[in-house]
C-alpha cells in the first residue's frame, strides 16, 4: 500500500476486490481500480454512483473551497458521460467551524447543485471534537442515465485519439501557490499567475460537454498521480498502447515555474481539473470545438496503438508514478 494517497493495484486486489459483500444480480459495475464509478440497474437504467471525502481548506475562503469540494465530488459520476443529478452528503465538523462558515460552505453546494441540476436528497450533519481541515466528511453522488450512454475510463480504442484539458499540475500548483505563497520562490508574477490555476480546477462541465460532442470512448480525470497515471491507468484499462506527444500537452502559465521551485514533476502531480479523453477520430473536432466553446483549453496530445504500455514519441516510456509528487511537499510546507 502506498504511504499516501490512494491504496495501490495491489493492495486493491489482495484485500478489497475480494470481499465486496453480497453477489447482487443488479451491480452492472462494482468496484475495480482505476474505475471512480460504479453502475446499477435500475429499471433497465443505469444509476451511476461514486463516493469521495469532502475537502474543505479555510485559506481558500469557504465560498470558494465549497465549490472546489463540491466539483471533487460530482467529478467521479461526470466522467461516465451521465450528468450527476442527486447527492447524498454526511459532514463530521471539526469543532473549530463556526455556524456561519458552515452555512456558506452549504449555501455555496446548494447554489452550484442547483446550478448544475443536482438535487440532495440524504446527509448526515454533526460536529465532533476529532475531525480536523480538510477531511470533514464525505458524499455520494448519483447520475441515472442510459447504460448506452456510459463512458468508461477503460474504453479506448485502437485508432482514438487522446484530448488532454486544462494541463498537468494545475490543482497542486494553485493550491501549494495560494497556501504557502511565501514559501515558493518565484516571481510576484509568476506566483500570480499559478494562484490563478485554481479557477480552473473544476471539470462536470467539461466532461458533460466533451461526452455530449463524442463520441468519446474513454474519460479519467487527472487526480493522484497525476497525467503520467491517468494515461497509465487508461491505457492498462483498455489493454492498448498510448503514444503521447510531449510537446503538445498544454502548460498553464505558471505551473512550470512553481513545479520547478518545488523540484516536483509536473507529470505526477494532481491535477483535478484536467481531464483525459480518448475520442473516435471522427468525433475529435466536435470534442474540441464544445471544449472551447466554453473557453476550456484542450489539445491533442496522442493517439491509441496496439500494444501495452505508455511512450512518448522517441519511444521512451512514461511510467506510473509511485506516488503523487505533491503529496510530500505540502506535508513539508504545511510542518514549516
Amino acid at each position: 500500500m502506498s504511504d499516501l494517497g490512494k491504496i495501490d493495484r495491489t493492495f486493491f486486489e489482495r484485500h478489497v476486490a475480494s470481499n465486496l459483500g453480497a453477489d447482487r444480480d443488479d451491480v452492472a459495475l462494482g468496484p475495480q481500480h482505476g474505475v471512480d464509478f460504479g453502475v446499477l440497474e435500475i429499471g433497465g437504467q443505469a444509476l451511476v454512483t461514486a463516493t469521495d471525502p469532502i475537502s474543505i481548506l479555510p485559506p481558500l475562503g469557504f465560498e470558494r473551497a465549497a465549490r472546489f469540494a463540491l466539483d471533487l465530488i460530482l467529478a467521479d459520476v461526470a466522467v461516465s458521460g451521465v450528468a450527476p443529478s442527486h447527492l447524498s452528503i454526511c459532514f463530521t465538523l471539526p469543532e473549530a467551524m463556526t455556524d456561519d462558515e458552515f452555512a456558506t460552505v452549504w449555501e455555496t453546494i446548494h447554489e452550484e447543485c442547483t446550478d448544475l441540476g443536482v438535487s440532495v436528497v440524504t446527509g448526515h450533519t454533526a460536529r465532533y471534537s476529532d475531525p480536523t481541515f480538510p477531511w470533514i466528511g464525505a458524499a455520494t453522488a448519483m447520475g441515472v442515465g442510459e447504460f448506452d450512454d456510459i463512458v468508461r475510463p477503460d474504453g479506448a480504442q485502437v485508432g482514438d485519439r487522446l484530448l488532454l484539458t486544462t494541463g498537468p499540475a494545475v490543482e497542486a500548483v494553485g493550491l501549494l501557490s495560494t497556501l504557502f505563497p511565501d514559501e515558493i520562490d518565484v516571481s510576484d508574477g509568476e506566483l500570480a499567475d499559478a494562484q490563478a490555476r485554481l479557477e480552473e480546477v473544476h471539470c462536470v462541465r467539461d466532461a458533460l460537454t466533451a461526452a455530449a460532442a463524442g463520441p468519446v470512448r474513454a474519460m479519467h480525470d487527472v487526480t493522484e498521480g497525476g497525467l503520467a497515471g491517468a494515461l497509465n491507468e487508461m491505457a492498462d484499462g483498455a489493454d492498448a498502447r498510448f503514444v503521447v506527444d510531449r510537446k503538445a500537452v498544454p502548460m498553464r502559465p505558471g505551473v512550470r515555474e512553481v513545479c520547478d521551485a518545488l523540484e516536483i514533476d509536473p507529470w505526477a502531480t494532481t491535477s483535478c481539473g484536467s481531464l483525459l479523453i480518448a475520442v473516435d477520430p471522427d468525433g475529435v473536432d466536435d470534442v474540441r470545438a464544445a471544449l472551447e466553446e466554453r473557453d476550456t483549453v484542450v489539445a491533442e496530445i496522442g493517439r491509441v496503438e496496439s500494444g501495452t504500455g505508455v511512450v512518448d514519441e522517441a519511444g521512451e516510456r512514461i511510467e506510473h508514478p509511485a506516488g503523487d509528487a505533491s503529496w510530500g511537499v505540502y506535508a513539508d510546507l504545511a510542518s514549516e
